[in-house]
């Protein structure tokens, strides 16, 4: 009986209702990577938080288990041999709004934050030369 493989993937989050898995973007397509050293996912997610990467935590997961879910994800991926002089390096640009964060946003609906009587308070019409000006004097006390 052969046993399934382990391997490791970047968890933000990790153990969370808003848990998001790292992917690297190439193209139109993403990538998970998955490590087979618990060692070098380690230290590919410290050098993501260097480059101010939110910290993600490489979390075990079954070799056949994430590949389908990469199949139904639509994702790419690539296993990190162990011991692997990292060839892949951690993009420069971070993207500015994660898939998971996106998906929490959208149930912290308006809706959830309101009782039923009470409608939210319109946002302040100011023009961006006004914010501007705000956001300089914010500046200045700093």
């Amino acid at each position: 009986m052969i046993t399934p493989m382990r391997l490791f993937v970047l968890i933000f989050n990790a153990r969370t209702e808003n848990e998001g898995i790292h992917t690297i973007r190439e193209g139109d397509r993403n990538k998970i990577l998955m490590f087979e050293s618990e060692d070098d996912a380690t230290r590919f997610a410290l050098m993501l938080e260097a480059q101010d990467f939110p910290s993600p935590t490489p979390e075990p997961i079954d070799a056949e288990e994430i590949k389908e879910f990469c199949e139904s994800a639509g994702y790419e991926w690539e296993i990190i041999p162990e011991n692997t002089n990292l060839v892949v390096t951690p993009p420069e640009l971070n993207v500015e709004e994660t898939d998971w964060q996106a998906d929490a946003q959208k149930e912290d609906s308006v809706e959830d934050n309101f009782p039923l009587n009470q409608q939210p308070l319109e946002e302040p019409e100011l023009s961006d030369s006004e914010l501007e000006k705000m956001r300089r004097k914010l500046e200045g006390l700093l």
